[in-house]
């Protein structure tokens, strides 16, 4: 298991660092910082609170901290989440604005939940090394973190280059100049770009073998793999849904079933194990 931990420690103010640092270096999950609340530290094996006490000035270091070095960091605010060097998600609550029907920004912060990114090489062992896999699981089950490793995985296997687009810079961050996570040995990583217009620009410059991409939250993301499908590469993804049938009720996800566009896919467990499937025909 390895963790980009000091970008963490370096987002999160002073009177923090010493204590997350000592109890929740190897097992911390989550820290969520709450207004008026104590600082709550999610782990393996239970959750713990801090001493004092969540203020506006802590939750503002946080933010300021981390979109210093985010260079998306206004494209996902909007999305309700920072993503901090590192690879660490964090996400935001307040008192948001809403423009034409959707959030524009988050005006004032009063929650944040920060979600620590950890690579844990081997754990798609056994997960198939050619065609196209769907992974699926709740928010947190762990499906960034296998797809990590899947790409890594199908990238050393000698059967072909992986492309990636990480759209957020969570899949294979870098701090300093260095990868925080090993990306595999013919792995090309595309960060900062939209799934869509990023799949596109991979088929026509990189001639992968298959391409990988995290989170299809929307039609434009199922645009862009049906269309990269119909280029002839396999496609790796992840996509929210705590079964193969709650997937299958998500109307964003109608056209990569009816295109049956994957052959497995990987359901992500209670424990952050995971299980193969495959789609009903």
């Amino acid at each position: 298991m390895t963790c980009a931990w000091q970008p963490l420690l370096q987002v999160l103010p002073p009177q923090l660092r010493g204590a997350v640092d000592t109890v929740g270096r190897d097992k911390l999950q989550e820290l969520r910082l709450r207004l008026g609340m104590q600082p709550e530290m999610v782990m393996q094996d239970g959750n713990k609170c801090l001493s004092g006490i969540v203020n506006q000035e802590v939750l503002q270091f946080v933010v300021n901290a981390a979109c210093r070095y985010s260079p998306w960091t206004a494209t996902t605010a909007a999305d309700g989440y920072i993503t901090a060097k590192g690879g660490h998600r964090i996400g935001l609550c307040g008192e948001v604005t809403i423009k034409g029907g959707t959030m524009a920004e988050v005006n004032r912060v009063t929650s944040l939940c920060i979600r620590v990114a950890r690579d844990f090489p081997g754990i798609a062992a056994g997960a198939p090394k050619s065609g196209s896999v769907l992974i699926i699981g709740r928010p947190g089950s762990g499906k960034t973190t296998l797809l990590r490793d899947l790409i890594r995985m199908r990238s050393d296997c000698g059967k072909g280059s992986v492309a990636v687009v990480d759209e957020r810079g969570e899949l294979f961050p870098d701090y300093q100049g260095n990868p925080c996570f090993l990306p595999g040995a013919r792995t090309d990583v595309l960060s900062g770009c939209h799934k869509r217009q990023g799949i596109e620009l991979l088929l026509r410059a990189m001639g992968p073998t298959t391409i990988a991409v995290d989170e299809i939250t929307a039609e434009e993301d199922t645009i862009g793999l049906l269309h990269a499908l119909w280029c002839g590469v396999d496609l790796i993804a992840t996509a929210h849904a705590g079964s193969i049938t709650e997937f299958m009720k998500r109307p964003v996800y109608r056209p990569l079933i009816d295109s049956h566009v994957f052959e497995t896919v990987l359901v992500m467990q209670p424990d952050k194990r995971w299980k193969e499937e495959r789609l009903p025909k």
